[in-house]
């Protein structure tokens, strides 16, 4: 890998990985999985909004999910994402321009938003989201995948989560 070529976080991942495994080349991957969550969350907030958004895509958009994996000893363990989910952060306004730039594009989506952290199970939530227009869902994160440069269009003026 050449010095002077800018590398992603995703880049540098997927060529470690394929030199630990004794692959030449590195896996390149042309989509994205991107988790977008507002600002003024809590810590807990954030881990769990982030977890209950990626598991809506891997059911929806199964081929982002790679083989099972399996130690030396034969355990079993399950598949997980065959690429990295990056976590960006923003304002209440950029999740909003997100969602909608999202839904303009058709990408693959989840959502969470705040009337969530006061239902305790999947029937009420789904209630939650559906009491709402998608223009007034008050969003604290959102998961999209697509196209490297549909996600990052639709992630405009968010910023990597510290």
């Amino acid at each position: 890998m050449s010095s002077e070529t800018p590398q992603s976080p995703e880049t540098d991942r997927d060529s470690s990985d394929a030199l630990a495994l004794g692959l030449s080349e590195p896996i390149r991957f042309d989509t994205k999985i991107a988790v977008l969550l507002r600002d003024d969350l809590e810590t807990w907030q954030r881990l769990n909004v982030t977890a209950f958004l990626v598991s809506g895509l891997g059911t929806a958009v199964p081929e982002v999910v790679g083989e099972p994996y399996e130690d030396t000893d034969g355990t079993a363990y399950l598949a997980m994402f065959r690429q990295p989910v990056l976590i960006f952060e923003g304002s209440k306004e950029t999740l909003t321009a997100a969602h909608t730039r999202a839904l303009g594009r058709s990408l693959p989506r989840s959502v969470f938003t705040s009337d969530l952290f006061a239902t305790g199970n999947d029937r009420d939530n789904r209630a939650a989201v559906r009491a709402v227009h998608a223009a007034e869902l008050d969003l604290v994160g959102l998961a999209v995948y697509g196209p490297r440069n549909g996600v990052d269009k639709v992630l405009k003026g968010a910023r990597m989560h510290p």
